[in-house]
């Protein structure tokens, strides 16, 4: 008997606000560009894209071109106004990004 199986899609699991801020800050913790605008992508189509284009300002198209795995980097700006994709996107996803130092690797001194 085969194996009967489905395709996972994220967007069935980030449903609410909090899911939404948890998926986008582990895929931050990874720091990899293209996955962060592929997580913003994800987190458009869970509100539905029309929502999130009217929340982030952006037109359907720059969310599908630019906010998708292999989206296209080189589309940074929206069409309809002009401005860059990314601080729309992010004010969209209605989740404030905080900056951290990297730790990683650093040697704490310890006074002697």
């Amino acid at each position: 008997m085969a194996l009967e199986t489905t395709r996972f899609d994220i967007q069935n699991y980030i449903k609410s606000h909090e899911d939404q801020t948890g998926y986008l800050d582990a895929v931050l913790e990874d720091g990899d560009p293209a996955l962060i605008a592929a997580a913003i992508g994800d987190i458009a189509r869970a509100r539905g894209a029309s929502q999130f284009a009217k929340d982030s300002g952006l037109s359907r198209e720059t969310i599908y071109k630019v906010f998708r795995p292999g989206g296209k980097s080189d589309a940074r700006y929206d069409r309809q106004s002009g401005e860059s994709a990314w601080p729309a996107a992010v004010a969209g996803t209605g989740i404030q990004l905080h900056q951290r130092p990297d730790l990683t690797g650093w040697m704490i001194r310890r006074p002697m």
